[in-house]
């Protein structure tokens, strides 16, 4: 009998994609669409990324590209509304997926999509974004990152940033963070810090993966991590069992409620044996015949970030 689990996946770049390529959310040729996810799971959230890079801006300031993907993930919510809609935390997360819809929540990759402004938080959650990784692999205005300017942390302007999204509900996602900027985080956030698609450098050692110590660092803060199927990060086999390898890392640490699933669909080269989110219902199966508890199963699938995002007090927008 196939198995439909219930997920809550904290990255995807989908919106993107269907930017660039003119496709639509309801069904497409890349790694997420919502005909696959209803087809495939018995309840989903998914959050989905704001995000682009230098060089495929199509001329456009990146300000300007986070407008018109936000404007493109409003027509996409409102275009298929019987099947997805999008949710600014835990109680409509709840509603939605009792109503039988897709939960979509939105972040932000890379503050430079947002100027790297304070000023422009408040807007930003208006608009319903609820994690933003600080940066992506570019160094910005508010700290180095873990491909350029490594050892340089947060800055002025990247404290003054931090402070204004704890004020706003907005969780930090450390993901392509520098590890001197992760510490700075882990120091003054005041909310629980997400790394929303990274996996353990102890298990393969590669510069975006997480070390031990600051795993137990964001297990001590009540964040999670989630674990990215990107063929980089997981190891040389490149298959579920590697995958398998960075979660029992975890698990050794402590964090059995502090890991979840950060695919990176529709942003990197997933691993052979998970080429879409689909794949995620052949992992879930993969993980009950290894002989893992079925809770624990059910909570890195879905209910770890799921506490996270209902724990979270989202304040009223500061005027």
């Amino acid at each position: 009998m196939q198995i439909h689990p219930k997920v809550f996946d904290a990255h995807c770049d989908t919106i993107f994609r269907c930017w660039d390529t003119g496709e639509p959310l309801f069904q497409n040729q890349g790694a997420w669409d919502v005909v696959r996810v209803r087809q495939s799971f018995c309840g989903c959230a998914q959050v989905f990324a704001l995000w682009c890079a230098r060089g495929h801006t199509k001329g456009l300031a990146l300000e300007s590209v986070y407008q018109q993907m936000l404007c493109l993930f409003q027509r996409q919510m409102e275009a298929y509304r019987p099947y997805i809609t999008l949710c600014k935390g835990g109680r409509e997360v709840e509603q939605a997926i009792a109503e039988g819809r897709i939960a979509a929540l939105l972040s932000v990759e890379g503050a430079e999509l947002l100027d790297c402004d304070p000023n422009r938080l408040q807007q930003a959650a208006a608009d319903g974004v609820r994690i933003i990784t600080l940066t992506w692999n570019h160094a910005n205005a508010l700290s180095g990152s873990s491909r350029e300017q490594s050892h340089r942390g947060l800055s002025g302007q990247g404290l003054a940033f931090l402070q204004r999204m704890g004020e706003l509900g907005i969780l930090a996602d450390v993901s392509h963070l520098s590890e001197a900027g992760f510490w700075d985080v882990m120091a003054h956030s005041r909310l629980p810090v997400l790394a929303t698609h990274s996996n353990v450098k102890s298990v393969w050692n590669h510069a975006r993966n997480l070390t031990d110590r600051q795993i137990t660092a964001i297990i001590e803060h009540q964040g999670i991590v989630g674990l990215n199927f990107y063929r980089e990060f997981v190891g040389l086999e490149r298959n579920q069992e590697s995958v398998r390898r960075h979660l029992d890392r975890i698990l050794a640490l402590g964090g059995a409620k502090h890991v979840a699933l950060g695919g990176d669909w529709d942003g990197c080269d997933l691993i052979p044996d998970t080429p879409d989110i689909t794949g995620l219902t052949k992992f879930y199966e993969y993980l009950l015949k290894s002989r893992y508890d079925e809770q624990v199963i059910r909570d890195f699938f879905f209910c770890n970030l799921m506490r996270v995002v209902s724990n979270i007090e989202l304040c009223e927008y500061k005027r």
